[in-house]
């Protein structure tokens, strides 16, 4: 298996892909109908520049309706998410996950204590 880094992959990007990528990150997602026309590029070439950063997995596509109409909704992957501003430490917001958490929980405190001591 051959493995190719992904700083290798963007180098090799087009400009419309480049802006594209760009987009996509500055906006954290956005739905390919309103993709082209920030790009301000043909529904067809900004399709193409979906398809393309798809392939290379810069970015991720799912199906959506928006505005009453089928289109997708364009991500970044999960490797240009920082989740710095969830840590303490080396401890994640307790805030992540399905239970509610207790503001009074010794887990709570302990995370704020740690954001403390990272200043």
């Amino acid at each position: 298996m051959v493995t190719v880094s992904v700083s290798a992959i963007e180098a090799e990007l087009s400009e419309d892909e480049r802006a594209g990528l760009e987009l996509v990150r500055q906006s954290g997602g956005i739905h390919q109908s309103d993709f082209w026309k920030e790009l301000d590029v043909s529904s067809r070439k900004g399709s193409r520049i979906v398809e393309s950063l798809v392939e290379k997995e810069l970015v991720d596509r799912e199906d959506a309706v928006y505005d009453g109409h089928n289109t997708y909704h364009i991500t970044p992957t999960a490797r240009d998410l920082d989740f710095t501003l969830l840590m303490a430490g080396d401890m994640l917001s307790p805030y992540i996950g399905e239970e509610e958490v207790d503001p009074n929980s010794d887990a709570f405190s302990q995370w704020i204590m740690n954001l403390a001591y990272e200043e």
